[in-house]
């Protein structure tokens, strides 16, 4: 458990620098430059997560039950997972969708977290999902006082729109099926 926690620890660290010190950030930035700013930033971030999942995987390995979850929290998290994948996907491509979330990634971190703490029952599945679930909620809270950032050029279209929902609807799909039993070695259904 302790490796999951200091790999949570690394990677909200990280990520969590312009919400606690962005003054420090943008000096920083300033001094190196963008480039090796994000290089370190990458560094520390792989770092974090490769920390997290070696870390859940041997907690994992060694579960304490905190409670047994009913039977219709995973049909709830099936549904609540609907609108991740999109979301995601919306974080990187100009749509109606991305404008009107505002911050698609972190309402689909927050999906995401949500979905899998009602479901799962296990002590590092409250940690993992929980802490992420409060970042994205913290973060979220931030980026409400921050100044926005320039408006992109791009212009949200009905075929990215459409593109964003399907592409995002197919990966969730491929995940459900496939990807999270042999990622993860849980079958959602």
């Amino acid at each position: 458990m302790s490796r999951l926690i200091l790999g949570l620890a690394i990677f909200f660290a990280v990520h969590s620098v312009r919400i606690v010190a962005p003054a420090w950030r943008d000096r920083m930035v300033e001094r190196i430059g963008p480039g090796p700013w994000k290089i370190g930033y990458s560094i520390a971030s792989l770092a974090g997560f490769l920390l997290i999942v070696s870390g859940y995987a041997a907690a994992r390995a060694e579960p304490v039950l905190l409670w047994a979850p009913p039977v219709w929290t995973r049909h709830l998290a099936l549904l609540l997972m609907l609108p991740v994948f999109p979301l995601l996907l919306a974080a990187y491509v100009p749509s109606r969708l991305k404008a009107a979330a505002k911050h698609p990634m972190l309402v689909a971190i927050k999906f995401w977290a949500l979905a899998h703490l009602l479901s799962n029952g296990m002590l590092a599945d409250v940690v993992l999902f929980g802490s992420f679930l409060a970042w994205a909620v913290v973060d979220r809270i931030s980026v409400k006082r921050r100044p926005a950032p320039p408006a992109s050029a791009a212009k949200p279209s009905i075929v990215n729109d459409v593109l964003v929902v399907v592409a995002g609807l197919a990966l969730y799909a491929l995940f459900l099926m496939v990807l999270h039993a042999r990622l993860f070695g849980v079958a959602p259904l």
